[in-house]
């Protein structure tokens, strides 16, 4: 089995705004292309415009509508990708030492030369964040990017992940959240960060920022509109007195 290295000072991960996010699936999209791309190995599709289509994806966004117990209802979309766990079973479970955690910054990797398929890290993953590309045979999983990170023929504003880079809507960021004054690491201090099911000890490094409450439906249109006279003028006023002379007419 495979070892874990000792914990890094360096933790390179995810901050996702889960208040911000629209469910528009860029990240989605942008992840899928840069890595299939530029990745060891295509991420591959089955009969994608099909009855029934598959493919590996590294990133997924679930939506689920939300009924808390005070306020109205929200719909939260939910991006879901590997979390770069500091306590990582699926690197542990490993049979050949395919799937392992970098000690100088604290990403999960697999080694598709060494990986069997043995599917056993995806059973052990309890965000069900590694697929087995059924062409290749092997398990894929967010990388962080990490040929963008590292890659200094890239300019400075595109050394992030793909779906950070992409993401219209500024839910995404990303650095090292093993440093406490980092840009990531405040924005999860100021807002409430949580760890995603923190109950299985995977101590994950990302981290999601949860959705703020709405008390009230928000009419962002109102601001715009002209205030409505609480009494008519003009010919509406006309008609109003002269219906309210009528019987049963509105008083």
């Amino acid at each position: 089995m495979t070892q874990l290295p000792p914990p890094s000072e360096v933790k390179l991960g995810l901050v996702i705004d889960l208040d911000t996010c629209v469910g528009c699936h860029a990240c989605v999209t942008a992840c899928k292309g840069w890595n299939t791309e530029n990745y060891g190995a295509p991420l591959a599709d089955t009969d994608p415009y099909g009855a029934e289509p598959s493919g590996t994806f590294l990133n997924r966004i679930h939506s689920y509508e939300v009924q808390p117990e005070d306020g109205v209802a929200q719909l939260v979309h939910f991006p879901k990708s590997c979390l770069h766990c500091e306590d990582a079973p699926c690197v542990t479970v490993c049979p050949t030492g395919a799937s392992y955690k970098r000690a100088e910054d604290g990403i999960v990797l697999v080694n598709e030369t060494a990986c069997i398929g043995c599917g056993l890290c995806a059973w052990a993953c309890p965000y069900g964040a590694r697929e087995k590309d059924p062409v290749e045979g092997v398990i894929k999983k967010c990388t962080l990017c990490v040929d963008r990170v590292y890659n200094e023929n890239l300019p400075e504003e595109d050394r992030v992940p793909a779906c950070v880079r992409t993401c219209p809507a500024g839910a995404r960021h990303f650095g090292d959240l093993g440093d406490p004054d980092s840009a990531v690491s405040r924005l999860v201090a100021e807002r409430g960060g949580i760890d995603l099911m923190p109950e299985q000890g995977t101590k994950p490094v990302n981290q999601y920022l949860p959705p703020r409450p709405k008390d009230e439906p928000l009419d962002v249109l109102a601001p715009l509109l002209e205030p409505v006279a609480e009494t008519p003028d003009g010919f509406l006023g006309w008609l109003d007195k002269a219906l309210s002379r009528l019987p049963g007419g509105p008083s």
